[in-house]
């Protein structure tokens, strides 16, 4: 690796998001410039071979990638990586809204910083199913002594202080084994976000979240679904269909192996039949000097807008189950890897009769590289800028944040092991108040 001692004053302002996808593993270093963009200075991809539907289903493999992908952006921009802002994702994340309340001992002080603080690690202690923690508690909005619609209640004057929360939840197993293949490859989790959230933190506007807006993120395994009204996160919801499964069907709707499937589907998928030919045909060479096979554009077409119509039903069911239906201004928002099929606005507005724009990352980037502003990497670039934001957060509230990442001398593999080890224990007589703490806990017995 090339000498790193150049980037010591930009180390403290680097950030590294880690989205562990099912179809690839992404990691991307980047910093907030003077002019409040995301400057990207390095970007790394490998094959997810060991991720199925946002679950590490083999822990060697999703490893193997992690360090692959890591490395990539590393040497391209010239740091050691220490600690990264990781995304989950998953069937197995669910949410739920709760209302909580926190008696406070005096009328005459104000609600601080404090109090808020009491309240949302309150939430974290609710009772949850068996095998499931709690990983996100999302404020929607305040109410003091019976006054609502508080957003910030910072100030205010009251005994009785409630608030309207968005609680995720997902199965300790899962999360358990995202720290492990994070700590197995040598980093340390920093923080850990739900996919869709940073999605949206990247391709969304606070126009649009004002307005209402649905961000609908179609991955590899999963389409993720986010709704947002008043600049408020109403809804999340997982899809147990992706990208995936319509390479799948172009695999057996057209009898050809899964490679050649995909690779139609990305140089020729439709998803509206309509726009295509009877006369467009694609020939694909056979298997072992067997003859070429050819396959009709609209045929294909026909197999992808049907997988994608379900898959859209079930975005409208979301859309309608959370009671926003009719308050969503801004529409529909498509990203992810999914987004990039042909037509697909056409065929979300004809189906939802919702307006539909697909969401690249590109507003909130200082670099302009053509392939970063690509859906692909949305939710790459979302935890960056999750990641910013938390260190920002801590350093006004003073807090001494160990540094993302430390430029440093060159270090064995062992090494590299002890010290991953040694940061990532806590002390086993911590009050656990999130699945975070309590996961690297455990992870300070597992990595070896």
């Amino acid at each position: 690796m090339e000498n790193k001692t150049n980037q010591t004053d930009l180390s403290s302002e680097l950030v590294v998001g880690l989205d562990l996808g099912t179809t690839k593993i992404a990691a991307i270093v980047g910093r907030k410039n003077e002019f409040g963009k995301v400057e990207i200075l390095g970007v790394g991809k490998a094959e997810s071979l060991g991720v199925n539907r946002g679950v590490v289903v083999n822990i060697e493999q999703t490893v193997n990638s992690i360090k692959a992908a890591v490395e990539i952006a590393a040497n391209k921009a010239n740091v050691d990586i220490g600690e990264v802002i990781v995304g989950i994702a998953g069937q197995h994340i669910k949410s739920m809204q709760h209302r909580g309340m926190l008696t406070r001992k005096s009328l005459e002080d104000e609600v601080n910083q404090k109090d808020i603080d009491d309240l949302i690690d309150s939430m974290h202690r609710l009772v949850v199913n068996p095998g499931e923690e709690i990983i996100h508690v999302i404020p929607q909005e305040y109410i003091v002594d019976s006054e609502i619609g508080i957003k910030n209640p910072i100030g205010h004057a009251g005994i009785r202080l409630e608030g309207n929360f968005h609680i995720i939840t997902g199965q300790v197993s899962a999360v358990k084994n995202i720290f492990k293949c994070v700590g197995r490859a040598g980093l340390q989790t920093a923080e850990m976000h739900l996919e869709p959230l940073a999605s949206a933190e990247a391709v969304l506007s606070d126009e649009e979240k004002e307005a209402g807006v649905v961000l609908v993120d179609i991955g590899g395994g999963t389409t993720d679904v986010a709704i947002f009204y008043d600049g408020i996160i109403r809804h999340t919801a997982v899809i147990p269909f992706g990208g995936n499964i319509i390479t799948e069907d172009i695999k057996e709707g057209c009898s050809i192996i899964k490679t050649q499937a995909e690779q139609l589907k990305v140089k020729f998928g439709s998803a509206l039949a309509q726009e295509n030919q009877e006369n467009e045909i694609i020939s694909i060479p056979g298997l072992r000097g067997r003859p070429h096979k050819e396959i009709s554009v609209k045929f294909l077409a026909q197999i992808i807008e049907a997988r994608m119509e379900e898959i859209l039903d079930f975005v409208l069911y979301e859309i309608k189950s959370c009671g926003f239906e009719r308050k969503l201004a801004a529409g529909i928002v498509v990203t992810g890897g999914g987004a990039m099929l042909k037509h697909l606005p056409h065929l979300v507005m004809k189906n939802t009769g919702m307006d539909c724009r697909i969401g690249t990352p590109n507003e909130h980037l200082a670099s302009n590289d053509d392939e970063l502003k690509h859906p692909l990497y949305a939710t790459a670039v979302g935890l960056v800028m999750k990641g910013i934001e938390k260190y920002e957060r801590e350093e006004k509230r003073g807090v001494n944040a160990s540094k993302l990442q430390e430029v440093k001398p060159e270090i064995t593999e062992e090494q590299k092991k002890k010290e991953a080890k040694k940061v990532v224990g806590h002390s086993r007589k911590k009050t656990f108040t999130n699945i975070i703490d309590m996961v690297k806990d455990w992870m300070s017995d597992d990595i070896e």
